[in-house]
């Protein structure tokens, strides 16, 4: 099972060697500079945004690898069942968020805490998680023209 811990001044997911097989990647790594916020989502499905790219994903099941949607590209490490860890990140990270499914709320409540203690910019403004970006208000983003209301 992958783990997110701190190692030095980045946040790493340490995955498995089968996640590492199933991902195509080693693991993943992204400055804690670059973390702003930090949430736990009970249900797993929640941390899913855009389509998949590379990885494995079996419905209802794992789900390792990025997925991409139009605000950039995201991690995750995810089994049903279990809480997850939400990481994002900043545009300057090699990722937007990390979804990493953890053991029990415990550990999830605890995973979060640390990282919250270790980043030095935490963006406190809210406690959840926001909304992925849309084509037409990113900059590159669709020039089609937005449907009549």
């Amino acid at each position: 099972m992958a783990r997110i811990l701190v190692d030095g001044d980045d946040v790493v997911v340490r995955l498995s060697w089968w996640q590492r097989a199933a991902a195509s990647r080693s693991d993943v790594r992204a400055p804690l500079t670059a973390v702003c916020r930090v949430t736990v989502e009970a249900a797993w499905w929640r941390a899913l945004r855009g389509v998949r790219r590379r990885g494995v994903w079996i419905p209802g099941g794992w789900s390792v690898g990025t997925r991409g949607h139009p605000g950039g590209t995201d991690f995750v490490a995810l089994r049903p069942g279990r809480p997850v860890v939400v990481v994002e990140l900043r545009p300057s990270a090699p990722f937007r968020l990390l979804a990493v499914s953890v053991p029990d709320d415990a550990e999830a409540r605890a995973t979060a805490q640390r990282l919250i203690r270790s980043s030095p910019r935490i963006d406190t403004s809210t406690r959840y998680r926001q909304p992925v970006p849309v084509a037409e208000e990113t900059p590159g983003g669709s020039t089609r023209p937005a449907l009549p209301r």
